[in-house]
């Protein structure tokens, strides 16, 4: 289906428009006259603790006292009481997670000597960035290190003096005021809610001003970034917990305060919790799509160990995605568009995706890129949608652009099965090309039975319809699944690590195989050849595997 006409050149010249206002914005930001006004008025020191609720990695507050940050999968040796801030970090994704201060929560949590070692970091922070840097005051850094310092407050003060205290107060308040006017509006319920825990944690007039101006601007925010049933606008599960997370922050430290939190918050709260209920799957973690992580169990649980209504049944749809549960196996699958504009910088075009559970243990994983050739469902062709890149790309971020997938889907319910009926349009225009999936759960036998459509339309009847396209159904393993292909290639085994039973897959393509998947790992990919003025039909089940199939081979 064909979308608004395309301005040519419209990345750019946004990028245009956008770069200019944040050169300006940090220009003004690195001013004298922008730290007078965003250091007044002053608090008064540290009043209550906000609590986060995320579980805290003590062993990474030990590994810095020891004289190693371990930060974004890497590690950098400093020594006892070294300084990370004075030589190279071994990524940008470490010096962003140093500069967001992900270290201080560990630090804190391992007892009064790491709350020493963090009030000792912390000064050097100060000391070397304090003023201002383009890229420690970054939105998206300073947030998290606004939060962070926050909650660690109180603990750091107890270690500090009377002038340290003072100092370390009129950052926060400096830091948390500069939050609120910069940033675009993928972040802006994140930075208002972090500016908001800080405003909690001050005292006196410098903390209420706060406080008061980023509640204004988190209401505002929440009604962008969070829907009705409590989806993200990114689409992503893990960030509909993060910002839950900090929703609960900010709630109790308010009712430390004797204050309760305004209704958009309470409501955005009821949301989220919904969401993180729906989107926690059978393993305890999160489904991973549009480009979100899983989590781990533990650290989903620290979450929903918060909802008060977590006895309520879960929804069987939320936010584009519908879940389909049975005793032994569970299905969730992506039937919606992708986010568009700065909401989909990390988003993929992969429609009617699905991930499989199996006994609690996930055997068919999402996406792990940001198109089909990681995901599981069918690539017949190239969708209409790209990743921004050059200048525009490095100005809006890797956002998708022209994303003109329509996704129809239909739910039924019947005494023993559970399935749906799905549809997407992104080949329309392109290929004349629909595809059609329906994914059936029969609940008592917990076998899911799949079968694949690539529809061709009468723009594809013409003169050359009678031509053959290759096509591929994929489905992407989970790491620790073995897959056993049989010698006639209609069945495969599938097992997993530690288990004798397994699973078998059987189809009725043309040929299948197992190869490597992008972002490492192993898939399984169903290939064939449809016409071009009929089509292609791929049928196939996924159900317990009884007995080994005695054809079966590597």
């Amino acid at each position: 289906m064909a979308g608004a006409p395309r301005i040519p050149g419209r990345h750019l010249a946004l990028a245009l428009c956008v770069g200019a206002g944040r050169a300006l914005s940090e220009e003004w930001r690195a001013s004298g006259l922008h730290r007078w006004a965003t250091s007044r008025p002053r608090p008064d020191g540290f009043g209550v603790a906000p609590r986060d609720f995320r579980p805290p990695d003590v062993e990474a507050g030990r590994a810095v006292l020891a004289g190693a940050f371990v930060l974004a999968g890497q590690t950098l040796a400093t020594g006892v009481r070294g300084d990370p801030w004075d030589r190279p970090s071994p990524s940008r994704a470490f010096a962003e997670a140093l500069h967001r201060f992900d270290w201080l929560p560990g630090l804190i949590a391992a007892g009064p000597e790491g709350a020493g070692e963090g009030l000792r970091l912390v000064l050097e922070w100060r000391r070397r960035f304090g003023r201002w840097n383009g890229f420690a005051w970054a939105p998206e850094v300073m947030a998290r290190r606004v939060y962070n310092l926050a909650c660690a407050g109180p603990a750091l003060a107890a270690r500090a003096s009377e002038a340290e205290v003072s100092q370390l107060a009129a950052d926060l308040a400096r830091q948390a005021r500069d939050l609120l006017g910069a940033g675009d509006v993928a972040d802006a319920a994140e930075r208002a809610a972090c500016a908001a825990v800080a405003g909690a944690a001050l005292r006196g007039v410098g903390g209420r001003r706060l406080l008061d101006r980023a509640l204004a601007k988190l209401g505002r925010a929440l009604g962008q970034t969070v829907d009705a049933e409590g989806g993200h606008a990114t689409r992503r599960p893990d960030l509909a917990l993060e910002l839950l997370f900090d929703l609960q922050t900010l709630d109790e430290a308010m009712v430390q305060r004797g204050m309760a939190a305004p209704d958009a918050v309470q409501r955005a709260i009821d949301r989220l919790a919904g969401a993180v209920r729906f989107f926690t799957l059978d393993d305890g973690r999160l489904a991973a799509f549009q480009g979100g992580q899983p989590l781990s169990a533990p650290y989903v649980a620290a979450a929903r160990a918060q909802d008060e209504a977590a006895d309520r049944p879960t929804a069987a749809s939320l936010g584009g995605y519908q879940r389909l549960d049975a005793r032994h196996i569970q299905v969730a699958a992506d039937v919606a568009a992708p986010p568009a504009g700065a909401w989909s910088r990390s988003a993929g075009v992969a429609p009617l995706a699905l991930s499989v559970l199996v006994h609690g243990r996930r055997l068919i994983d999402a996406t792990a890129g940001r198109g089909l050739g990681a995901a599981a469902t069918v690539e017949a062709g190239e969708l209409p949608a790209r990743v921004l890149a050059g200048a525009p790309g490095s100005v809006l971020g890797p956002r998708l652009v022209d994303a003109e997938v329509v996704v129809d889907v239909q739910r039924h319910e019947a005494p023993g099965a559970l399935w749906l009926d799905l549809a997407h349009h992104g080949w329309m225009a392109r290929y004349g090309t629909m595809h059609q999936r329906r994914l059936y759960l029969d609940t008592l036998a917990g076998e899911l039975r799949g079968e694949d459509r690539l529809t061709p339309t009468a723009r594809a009847q013409g003169p050359d319809g009678r031509h053959f396209i290759p096509y591929a159904l994929r489905f992407p393993l989970h790491a620790g699944v073995r897959a056993l292909v049989s010698q006639d290639r209609r069945s495969v085994l599938l097992r997993l690590e530690g288990e004798a039973d397994g699973w078998i897959l059987r189809n009725d393509a043309l040929d299948i195989a197992l190869e490597p998947r992008a972002g490492g790992g192993a898939q399984l990919v169903l290939r064939g050849q449809r016409r071009a003025d009929s089509g292609a039909r791929v049928r196939w089940k996924l159900a317990p595997a009884r007995q080994l199939p005695a054809e079966a081979g590597s």
